[in-house]
């Protein structure tokens, strides 16, 4: 079997993880396919003969039957922008923080592999977004699209419209329109809801709106979502997944829907979506314990 490996260059866990990952794809006879840069953070990678060196990661992930991307949600983005292309499913080991879309740890890596091999495994498509400008210029994010401030503390002002039919005119910090797989990134800490990622829908979430009545709204994602900006002295900074995008001219529109370009993520067959976040948020854990414990950390580092 052919695989490819993915990682987060400047991460020491993701380095280790990689080792770790060699050394079994090595003992269970499976290629390996990676960028060659991989051995500026994995240096001992050179000396796997089951490793084979590309010059860019899409053209290894072009040569494995699937992914393995090491590191926090960053590196998956990164990764999955480039999966869009080759069409190749991913397993995500988490080496950052949180890690709502690498859900798989690091310690489950030797299992996760050996389901995989099985076919003991599901396959979960997660739909990207697409923007659109008005010159046809097209935008694509797996968690959102955002426009916010620009190097100013004044507010900015937007105007939403759903299939033809105005929203609101929303005078805030900024928006972000988020699919369903990015309710739990920047939607999330600004109040947004959290949605299933299997969902058909888009959420538009305003970022500390001056009317405190305006709250986050859930769309049908098959409808197109329109954002206008309206010229005023103030800059708009529109990205997508971190990206920052050039908008065009002095009122820009930005049509916003579901694409059909997608990704599928490879996910242990017990694993749930709802585990991830009882996990990842911590549902139904006793925070007294949590305080106990940081209580106990911080007398002894006293002593």
């Amino acid at each position: 079997m052919h695989l490819a490996i993915v990682l987060h260059p400047a991460n020491p866990m993701a380095a280790q993880t990689a080792v770790e990952f060699l050394s079994l794809a090595e003992k269970r006879n499976l290629q390996v396919h990676a960028a060659r840069r991989i051995t500026d953070a994995v240096p001992s990678a050179s000396g796997y003969a089951n490793l084979h060196l590309h010059e860019s990661e899409k053209e290894a992930m072009e040569r494995g039957e699937f992914t393995v991307a090491i590191g926090g949600d960053g590196t998956i983005l990164r990764t999955a922008h480039i999966a869009r292309k080759t069409q190749r499913p991913l397993l995500c080991i988490n080496s950052g923080k949180l890690g709502f879309l690498a859900n798989i740890q690091r310690q489950d890596l030797e299992q996760a592999v050996t389901e995989v091999i099985s076919g003991n495994f599901n396959l979960d498509r997660r739909n990207f977004l697409e923007a659109e400008f008005s010159n046809g210029e097209k935008h694509f994010a797996l968690n959102e699209f955002v426009f916010s401030r620009k190097g100013t503390v004044s507010m900015i002002t937007l105007t939403a419209e759903y299939d033809g039919a105005l929203i609101n005119r929303y005078w805030a910090d900024g928006i972000i329109v988020s699919s369903p797989t990015g309710s739990t990134a920047y939607n999330l800490s600004t109040g947004g809801p959290i949605v299933m990622p299997q969902t058909n829908v888009m959420v538009l979430t305003p970022i500390s709106p001056h009317t405190l009545t305006t709250r986050p709204l859930v769309l049908p994602s098959h409808k197109k979502l329109t954002i206008k900006v309206e010229p005023t002295d103030q800059e708009v900074l529109f990205s997508g997944d971190g990206n920052n995008y050039e908008l065009p001219g002095t009122s820009p529109e930005v049509h916003i829907r579901q694409s059909d370009n997608y990704i599928e993520l490879i996910g242990l067959s017990e694993h749930s979506y709802f585990e991830t976040l009882r996990n990842k948020l911590m549902w139904g854990a006793d925070v007294r314990e949590q305080k106990k414990h940081d209580s106990l950390y911080q007398s002894k580092n006293k002593n």
